[in-house]
């Protein structure tokens, strides 16, 4: 089913979108194809069962929702001498025929009725371009949101033989915007030859907030895509993370952390393509679950007929800390070539009343035994974290909700 287009959106918003940001006529161009599509586009796919959709997209009202001219952000962004990061509009400059070649290339802009939508009206974002033999470190974003509605676009390109490690943060400002709001973030990541790219993002929007996120890359040859996607913000997370491992040799992990309460929903998604011979995906997911707190998980390792010697795995596991919660998983093989060596699993379970019960008659009150379980649960997840201080981050985070 598609949304209605909300009729404060045109050519003419589009137009003047483009033209406050003084950017290229094939900018232009891309909005507008862009804007043309959405007529014709769905929402993303959401997994269901006879007579329940388990999330639903079609409940948000973008009439309310969006707000393209008022758009407004304050973005910090940190990074050594010898990596290129800079706001799109800035970037356009210096970088203009490098960006036309690779925007979009990796993430198709008309993938859905929300990729479209944000491509037509993108006013913030980051361009990150790594150069060849590169090794960079603590590339760091810091995103506020101060507007209704915000929609952002991140490029990331690295060369042969470089790495670089990107943290991503993202949440409400202290402007006074009453009501719902709605927050859009697409990112993409062209990983050249050999190259490493890690991309951490820690999403912590305020619980008025709706959040769509769609980040893809795609892995050359010997290269090495990674990401870490902590979501504990937002009335309405819908957050999905893919790569396409179209190099020999190449690789990726998918690392993802969720803790909803209240009636917050979540409903995060992985996804793994394996194209090319010997490649190897690894997806790692917890989640913990409170109040009237729903998840809805999807995992799908795609291996292709000439993926020849693949390795991919697979787990999801959520904790829910009351009876009315809920929690869906679906994880799935597609497996089109007999030398694979893969698996998948999924655990959805409470607190184990019997550690419970032997911590609290060792004399530690029931409450805390309970969050230091809780915090236990993480531990898997957080040892797959490399960058100490997304992990403390994320730490400090779940820590906070507990209390």
């Amino acid at each position: 089913m598609s949304a209605q287009l909300p009729a404060n959106l045109s050519e003419e918003t589009v137009r003047e979108i483009s033209d406050a940001r003084d950017e290229p006529e094939w900018l232009l161009e891309a909005r507008l194809e862009a804007l043309e599509a959405l007529d014709t586009l769905e929402l993303p796919d959401v997994i269901q069962t006879p007579g329940r959709r388990w999330t639903n997209l079609e409940a948000l009202d973008f009439e309310s929702l969006v707000d393209p001219l008022n758009q407004s952000d304050e973005t910090t962004r940190e990074a050594p001498d010898d990596v290129v990061v800079l706001p799109f509009t800035e970037a356009l400059d210096e970088y203009g025929d490098l960006i036309e070649e690779r925007f979009g290339s990796v993430l198709d802009l008309e993938t859905n009725y929300l990729t479209a939508l944000s491509a037509a009206l993108f006013t913030t974002g980051t361009f990150i371009y790594v150069p060849e033999d590169v090794n960079a470190e603590d590339v760091k974003i810091r995103a506020e949101m101060n507007s209704r509605s915000l929609f952002s676009h991140t490029l990331v390109v690295t060369e042969k033989s470089s790495s670089v490690t990107i943290l991503e943060g993202t949440e409400s400002g202290d402007a006074d915007v009453e009501g719902e709001r709605y927050f859009s973030n697409l990112v993409e990541i062209d990983a050249g030859e050999n190259s490493y790219v890690q991309y951490g993002s820690l999403q912590n929007l305020d619980e008025d907030t709706y959040t769509y996120s769609l980040k893809r890359g795609d892995a050359g040859t010997y290269s090495t895509i990674n990401w870490i996607e902590g979501n504990l913000g937002s009335r309405l997370t819908r957050s999905d993370i893919e790569t396409e491992l179209n190099g020999d040799a190449s690789e990726t992990k998918i690392v993802g952390a969720f803790f909803g309460h209240n009636d917050q929903h979540l409903d995060v998604n992985a996804r793994v393509w394996h194209k090319a011979e010997n490649t190897t995906a690894d997806l790692v997911t917890r989640g913990v679950l409170d109040d009237h707190a729903r998840s809805v998980y999807e995992g799908v390792q795609d291996v292709g007929r000439d993926a020849w010697s693949t390795n991919s795995y697979q787990r999801e596991n959520t904790l829910m800390l009351s009876d009315e919660s809920e929690a869906d998983a679906s994880p799935k093989l597609i497996i089109n070539n007999h030398d694979t060596e893969a698996s998948h699993a999924a655990t959805v379970g409470q607190v184990d009343k019997e550690d419970l019960f032997y911590m609290v008659s060792r004399s530690i009150p029931e409450e805390t035994a309970r969050n230091m379980l809780v915090e236990g649960f993480f531990v898997p997840v957080l040892e797959e974290i490399e960058v100490d201080e997304f992990r403390e981050d994320l730490e400090e985070l779940i820590a906070a909700r507990l209390d």
